[in-house]
């Protein structure tokens, strides 16, 4: 069986990305890159570098090594960089390049916090906006949100489903457990008296009464027979 030739990794071509939205993923991609490659090339080799990049939205980035001032001032003047015995780079040039790299790793994480917080923004202000439109907050878009929103908002619900659940529990706990005896007691029964006898030819029919301490009901179970209020 003749086997395929394989495609092998297909060459991109180099070109404007037309869409802005993959036209940024692919900066930032490509600049994580860009710099990765430089710090390799800085402690495997020992070279001095610095570039700055400015995004599509203007944003500025930086990689240098070990100084901005040390890499121009060398570039300017042709004069080769100061060295000790042994053939490294000065101290002083080492130490720069260290609180550089410091710098530039606290720049990147500021940038990726602000871009968080931009985001959470935005989802804020959606939210506001539903607000505004009389849309119940817990029926508002959850499209954009990330997993600390889901998770906040599930939190919400399950404490809104508890209040509810104890609001009902309290208002069945308070409803009338006699609601008719209570309607007959509020409309006022007059207090007449019959008296009602047993029949001796027929011993299946036996008194029952209902009182309840309320004023109530006699009579005799007899099928549908049955006697007079008391």
């Amino acid at each position: 069986m003749v086997r395929k030739p394989s495609m092998g990794r297909q060459k991109i071509e180099i070109k404007r990305i037309e869409q802005e939205d993959s036209r940024q993923v692919t900066f930032s991609k490509r600049r994580a890159g860009l710099f990765k490659k430089a710090s390799e090339l800085c402690i495997l080799c020992g070279a001095q570098t610095s570039i700055i990049v400015f995004s599509p939205a203007g944003k500025v980035f930086s990689f240098v090594h070990p100084s901005v001032e040390a890499v121009v001032d060398r570039y300017l003047s042709g004069s080769p960089a100061a060295v000790v015995a042994g053939g490294n780079v000065s101290l002083i040039d080492a130490h720069r390049g260290v609180n550089q790299r410091e710098l530039t790793r606290q720049h990147t994480e500021l940038v990726h916090q602000f871009e968080a917080e931009k985001k959470k923004g935005e989802q804020q202000q959606q939210l506001k906006k539903a607000n505004e439109q009389n849309v119940p907050w817990w029926e508002g878009p959850i499209e954009n949100l990330g997993l600390h929103e889901l998770e906040r908002l599930q939190h919400h619900l399950d404490q809104l489903k508890t209040r509810v659940t104890n609001r009902a529990d309290e208002i069945m706990s308070r409803a009338p457990f006699f609601p008719q005896m209570n309607a007959m007691n509020s409309i006022g029964m007059p207090d007449h008296h019959y008296e009602t006898k047993p029949n001796p030819n027929n011993p299946a029919m036996v008194p029952r009464a209902y009182g309840f301490g309320y004023g109530g009901y006699a009579g005799y179970t007899d099928r549908n027979m049955t006697g007079g209020f008391y």
